[in-house]
């Protein structure tokens, strides 16, 4: 596995990457319309996400010469983290935070701050995130439940 910085070159690995997982991992957890309202019903903005993923710490998980998994940072807030729901549960994840942590720590903050979806709440969980408090956040006239973690660096 290599982990290295984004390049808006992956933009449209990285989209259907999103799709797929939230598709077919995050379903176990959230409803059908949920699921539709996360991913605005496919109606993905291309360049806003290169434009955020381009403007954040961003870092690319590659297996193979295949886009396995990304996560970005907006200064100490870890805005998204996803895996290749036919890569789940090889270190993805691990090996991402890992470099968003350190990351993080290097740039002088004291914690990092996430908001986890109920699929993710154990991974950040068994990492010692710790939560704040439960939310409900609306997608496009739809809520979903999310934990609001930190961790302490």
């Amino acid at each position: 596995m290599n982990i290295r910085s984004y390049h808006s070159d992956d933009c449209t690995a990285i989209l259907s990457l999103f799709y797929e997982t939230v598709h077919k991992i995050n379903q176990r957890d959230y409803t059908r319309e949920q699921i539709k309202a996360w991913t605005n019903n496919n109606n993905i903005d291309p360049l806003a996400w290169d434009l955020s993923l381009t403007h954040h710490k961003t870092l690319v998980a590659e297996m193979d010469g295949i886009i396995v998994g990304f996560g970005d940072l907006n200064g100490n807030f870890l805005d998204r983290l996803y895996v290749h729901a036919e890569y789940q549960r090889k270190g993805i994840a691990t090996a991402i935070m890992d470099g968003l942590e350190q990351y993080v720590a290097e740039q002088n903050y004291a914690t990092i701050v996430t908001h986890a979806s109920i699929t993710a709440y154990p991974f950040f969980r068994d990492r010692n995130y710790q939560l704040v408090k439960e939310q409900q956040v609306e997608r496009h006239g739809v809520f979903l439940k999310n934990m609001i973690m930190q961790k302490e660096l």
